[in-house]
């Protein structure tokens, strides 16, 4: 075996600071989860002033979906992780697709043989037995056969896996940054497939072969691997590498029993945007499922990207389970809408203004209704879809206690307001506004008293966002007093 290759490929190794990788399979979308992973790596390599490197992880080709690579550079685009190294942007020890990476695995699988971390098995086995780790590592007549038989069956051209030489006795330990220490019987582990009959190499096997030869220093992963962490540990001490450090995650769940799953509808990153929510309020809240700032920030909730990756830190992350908490996501939602400017939130919010709403109307001014009252942009439609058309609507909507009104009073309140709407020389907010007052308190009623009817008659809706002026602004004077005659009619007919 060419030794050279090898030293090579080490001498390519970058050293000397924090280097972390986001690894996805492309399988179609980004859930929750891996876009957790993928943001806890990134802020680990930023908050160290380190490197953060995309590799796509693609040996498993049955899995493979056409189009999955673009969802995952779209979605790391979208939430801002920039990536340092990766296969669009090069880097040092490309390539970082594993599948362009095949006659690299068989390589270090051969030299792990001769190492005597793993062996040559020739025996048949199907895939499925393979998968549900039946198969019984003592009874492995290939484990312990001769190199000489080896070799002749190899040269005779018969098929055949490489698999790990776990040892017999004694025990594993590994640590990791979450867990802490923790130790298995070696006994416990099987002998698991490194390469594959067709060349290509599992994807432990292969993620630890890329992680040491890209430098990789902090390994961030789901809990459900802890499993295979021993197995990783064996692998860097028979190849005599250094051990990055583990961070394995707790999962997301979708209640205190299940974990999020694509199958039982659980939303990916494009679910959730496309259900009216803002990437920096999914990445907040993604930040904050399993992961708690400390010290001063502890109680702080909203966090932009810059200020998570100076609070960010691994010591923070939790070993419960986090649940995936709609109501807590709208609250954030809820939070970051608020805070845009005037501009940008009429700027996200008319393409949903629009739909329900095709008329001439100020885009604007009905965006700043809704900025106050609005959780997901997918709630808008529904909200203002009164502008339009006026609905169909109940007259007990003209009923209300609070504003101590019923359809009596309430058709008295539009018998004075429209002569008063009529005779205004301007339309304003303003020229509306106090004309609606100084007229109530001609009435000697409440505002809300007159104020109630006319908003109903205007939106033909008992919950809007904005009130009875605001409505009306936009309208238009014309479009405003055709529709409060409408309600006088209506309430004249009761």
């Amino acid at each position: 075996m060419d030794r050279n290759y090898f030293e090579e490929m080490e001498a390519k190794i970058p050293h000397g600071k924090v280097r972390t990788r986001f690894a996805p399979s492309p399988t179609g979308y980004m859930h929750v989860g891996n876009l957790r992973t993928a943001l806890y790596t990134w802020l680990i390599a930023r908050a160290a002033g380190g490197t953060f490197i995309l590799r796509i992880e693609d040996t498993d080709q049955g899995r493979y979906v056409d189009g999955a690579v673009e969802v995952i550079y779209r979605t790391m685009a979208q939430c801002g992780l920039d990536h340092d190294e990766g296969p669009d942007v090069g880097g040092p020890v490309a390539p970082y697709i594993q599948s362009e990476r095949r006659d690299t695995y068989g390589k270090y699988a051969r030299l792990l043989v001769e190492k005597g971390g793993a062996y040559y098995c020739f025996c048949e086995k199907t895939e499925s037995e393979e998968d549900v780790g039946v198969f019984n590592r003592a009874a492995d007549p290939c484990r312990d056969l001769p190199m000489e038989e080896v070799q002749a069956k190899l040269d005779a051209g018969m098929p055949y896996v490489i698999r790990q030489k776990i040892p017999t006795e004694g025990t594993t330990t590994f640590h990791d940054a979450i867990f802490g220490d923790i130790t298995v019987e070696n006994s416990t582990l099987d002998d698991q497939v490194l390469l594959k009959r067709d060349g290509l190499p599992t994807y432990n096997f292969a993620n630890v072969i890329d992680d040491h030869l890209m430098g990789i220093t902090h390994v961030v992963r789901g809990s459900e691997y802890l499993a295979s962490a021993p197995k990783y540990n064996l692998l860097y001490e028979s190849f005599g590498w250094e051990v990055p450090t583990y961070v394995h995650c707790s999962p997301v769940m979708r209640d205190s029993q299940n974990k999020m799953s694509k199958r039982h509808g659980d939303p990916s990153y494009e679910d959730l945007i496309a259900q009216g929510y803002l990437t920096e309020a999914v990445l907040n809240y993604v930040a904050l499922l399993g992961w708690s700032p400390k010290g001063e920030q502890a109680e702080q909730e909203i966090f932009s990207l810059e200020e998570l990756v100076k609070a960010f830190d691994i010591t923070g992350i939790s070993k419960s389970p986090a649940i995936f908490d709609r109501v807590k996501l709208d609250h954030f939602n809820a939070v970051y809408l608020r805070n845009l400017s005037a501009e940008a939130f009429c700027k996200v919010a008319e393409p949903y203004i629009r739909q329900s709403v095709k008329g001439d109307f100020d885009m604007a001014a009905i965006a700043a209704l809704l900025q106050a009252r609005c959780e997901r942009l997918t709630d808008i439609p529904e909200k203002v879809d009164f502008f339009d058309a006026l609905p169909a609507y109940d007259v007990s909507f003209y009923t209300n206690k609070k504003s101590k009104t019923d359809p009596q009073i309430s058709l008295k309140m539009l018998e004075a307001a429209v002569p008063m709407l009529e005779a205004l020389d301007e339309w304003t907010v303003e020229s509306i506004h106090d004309g609606l007052i100084d007229l109530a308190a001609r009435l000697e009623v409440k505002n809300a008293t007159l104020m109630w009817p006319v908003r109903i008659a205007a939106a033909g809706k008992p919950v809007t966002p904005g009130g009875a002026v605001e409505i009306c602004h936009i309208l238009g004077k014309d479009e405003t007093i055709r529709r409060l005659k409408a309600g006088m009619a209506m309430l004249a007919s009761c």
